[in-house]
């Protein structure tokens, strides 16, 4: 009997431009096999949560299901999970590489500082009950992240943000500067940040995930 999974598609639950973009590029960069599964706008709809909680109780994007049938969440997780066995292909510096533990540190900090503050602004009544004081809780939050793109932007190499050695930051930035506050600001505050997303995007192994994840809500 062959292995389980073994020849088996993953399959990819994310919407065009959301956070499952990083995942997609990440399969593809790879040429692994997979299929992707559009999810309606999970800020607008409640039946589209409740459908999306039946494969990831989060209801949230990425999710992946492995060619096994493993339920994988977490860009970040995925995104190591994806890189082993790679070798030279690798997203993910490997042991010894000198680039490694820069790439562990900032990736980490990508997902759990900047990342959830799009989790607190995109529906804030989640978080402050009060309507009059939401603007303010928004305003507040967006400001902390300009801080944090800030770090990043002052820790970003040339051509890629490790230097020479292209990862997954690389396409992590791509897809989250096109996030709020936009890509123009970018452009006016993290022009290194930004030089790296157009390097990124230019990338001829990745037009068609790229095509396909043009569509912003």
């Amino acid at each position: 009997m062959g292995e389980k999974g073994v020849g088996k598609p993953y399959q990819l639950y994310g919407r065009s431009a959301w956070g499952s973009a990083i995942v997609e590029t990440q399969l593809a960069w790879y040429g692994l096999p997979y299929e992707t599964h559009d999810v309606e706008n999970l800020l607008k709809s409640e039946a589209a949560r409740v459908e999306l909680a039946k494969v990831n109780p989060l209801a949230q994007v990425p999710a992946l299901i492995l060619p096994d049938g493993t339920l994988m969440t977490e860009s970040a997780a995925i995104t190591l999970l994806l890189a082993d066995g790679k070798g030279a292909r690798s997203l993910v510096p490997e042991e010894g590489e000198p680039t490694r533990a820069v790439f562990l540190r900032w990736l980490v900090f990508i997902v759990a500082n900047i990342y959830p503050t799009f989790t607190y602004v995109d529906i804030p009544s989640r978080f402050v009950p009060d309507a009059a004081a939401q603007k303010g809780f928004v305003e507040t939050v967006d400001a902390y992240r300009n801080r944090l793109w800030a770090m990043v932007e002052g820790e970003a190499m040339a051509p890629w943000f490790l230097g020479e050695r292209f990862s997954a930051l690389d396409l992590y930035i791509n897809v989250m500067t096109k996030w709020t506050p936009r890509r123009p600001w970018f452009v006016a505050h993290c022009p290194r940040l930004t030089a790296i997303a157009h390097k990124a995007q230019a990338l001829p192994e990745l037009a068609s995930a790229w095509q396909r994840n043009s569509a912003m809500d």
